[in-house]
């Protein structure tokens, strides 16, 4: 059993009513965590202390922010066994799931220890005689941030990394599901010796999320406000935040085509498939959640895809066999998954590949010729379900591939190279990949979506955008003449 606590202004604390609350493991069932129950007295706390440290951390030069997040990384890359043991008891990922998951939260915070010194503005010509016209970036202030369980100590590390290499200071609300790999993070940071209060981390009961996440937007001290999460709670974050003025990057729910053109390397494209469709049983943002193939190649094409979605290995991630697919979070997300199947089997879809369950061991399930009709083929699965869509031509396909309400990631197969390049330029999202899987993150990408799929960037340069004031200051070197 792993205890969560808070930090606050660099002090590790149960939460002030002395309240927890239990995480169980979604396959047995078993109490895995107990983490403290914040109230809003504690959420006020954190934003106090991180508003104090405020005053000192954003005057810390980019050299000592950088070492810290180097350490930072180093420290996350250390936990990397307890990172995968406690991924596999709260959401039951896999190991590989698990290890992917630290080896890019440590270059993130890699990434971030770069951009330091990238924190720049520029000289910008006035036409007044001797001004000098500035625009500069400096740090916004408190930064809040919130991630997932989906893929924890990415999401977690992204939504503090780039707000502390600016010189912002950061409150972190862990979520529910995983309270301890969040917990894992802000302890490796701990150690990497930032300041007090320049990191802090609450944790809440389900209940309480509402009531926890208003009081912190609200605070004044709060200046940013990031959340990585579904589109249902990313409208509600949305709307509180414009109560409050308060910027915010949202980086929300998909619907992820993949489109195979007629002329695609199958053997390439089955491979992009498979692992946009399946990795952590398809529990991605970036997740493949529509395969749109050519009708001149989809026989051949759903032939291979369906053989090597039965190989894919499934079982408990704890054991001691190596899987692709573990659990999946929760019961919910079986229920979800088998409705969506009922649907699409009762309209005339054709079952590949595995199908419904009654335990969160879901396995490869595909679902072809699938149509407009069926709930699948609009609503993010979010599990191990995935429909195929035949189509016929280019156009089709990117009809198809714009027909949902969501724009995050997409990813085009084709042998010629400019036609696929042109058919990624029309699909309307905010990343996209040719010849590569809808999966793909990198620290230094901008990433995020458009429509249904949020706003802003994270990422690299991007990121310095979101999470600094770009102010406008004037120098005038030369006496001035005004009209009165």
């Amino acid at each position: 059993m792993f205890e969560v606590k808070l930090l606050i202004d660099g002090k590790i604390m149960s939460a002030a009513s002395g309240v927890t609350f239990e995480r169980r493991n979604p396959l047995s069932g078993q109490v895995v965590s107990r983490a403290a129950a914040a109230t809003v007295q504690d959420a006020r706390a954190s934003v106090d202390a991180a508003a104090r440290a405020f005053v000192s951390w954003s005057q810390t030069g980019p050299g000592a922010r950088r070492q810290l997040l180097l350490k930072a990384a180093d420290a996350v890359e250390a936990r990397v066994s307890r990172f995968i043991e406690a991924m596999a008891a709260e959401t039951g990922a896999s190991v590989s799931w698990g290890s992917f998951n630290v080896q890019l939260a440590a270059a993130i915070l890699r990434e971030a220890a770069a951009l330091t010194t990238q924190v720049s503005g520029e000289v910008i010509p006035s036409d007044l005689p001797g001004n000098l016209a500035l625009a500069v970036r400096q740090p916004a202030g408190v930064v809040f941030g919130m991630a997932p369980w989906n893929a924890p100590v990415i999401l977690g590390t992204r939504a503090i990394a780039t707000p502390l290499a600016c010189g912002n200071t950061v409150v972190l609300k862990g979520s529910e599901l995983c309270p301890r790999t969040h917990g894992l993070i802000v302890e490796a940071l701990n150690e990497a010796g930032f300041p007090p209060g320049v990191l802090n981390f609450v944790t809440h009961a389900p209940a309480d999320a509402a009531a926890v996440v208003e009081a912190i937007i609200a605070h004044p001290a709060v200046r940013r406000v990031n959340f990585t999460g579904s589109a249902r709670v990313g409208r509600i974050i949305a709307i509180t935040c414009a109560q409050h003025l308060k910027p915010a990057v949202l980086e929300l729910g998909g619907k992820a085509p993949l489109v195979i053109l007629d002329d695609a390397n199958l053997e390439a494209a089955v491979d992009g498939a498979i692992f946009g469709a399946f990795a952590n049983s398809g529990q991605i943002c970036m997740s493949t959640e529509r395969i749109i193939v050519d009708a001149r190649i989809a026989d051949d094409f759903v032939l291979h895809l369906a053989a090597r979605a039965r190989a894919l290995p499934l079982g408990d991630p704890r054991g001691k066999d190596p899987v692709v697919l573990g659990s999946v979070v929760d019961m919910s997300t079986v229920e979800r998954c088998n409705t969506l199947i009922d649907d699409a089997l009762a309209k005339g879809a054709t079952l590949l590949c595995g199908g419904k369950t009654d335990n969160t061991l879901m396995p490869a399930t595909l679902l072809d010729k699938v149509t407009p009709d069926m709930r699948i083929y609009h609503e993010e699965a979010f599990g191990p379900v995935k429909p195929i869509v035949r189509v016929n031509g280019v156009e089709e396909a990117i009809a198809c591939a714009n027909d949902n309400a969501f724009g995050l990631s997409a990813a085009v197969f084709g042998s010629d190279i400019a036609r696929a390049l042109e058919v990624a330029k029309r699909i309307e999202s905010g990343i996209c990949h040719i010849n590569g899987s809808t999966v793909h993150d990198e620290a230094q990408m901008p990433f995020g979506g458009v429509k249904g799929s949020g706003f802003g960037r994270f990422g690299g340069r991007a990121g310095i955008h979101e999470f600094t004031e770009l102010r406008w200051l004037t120098l005038q070197t030369t006496p001035r003449h005004y009209p009165f």
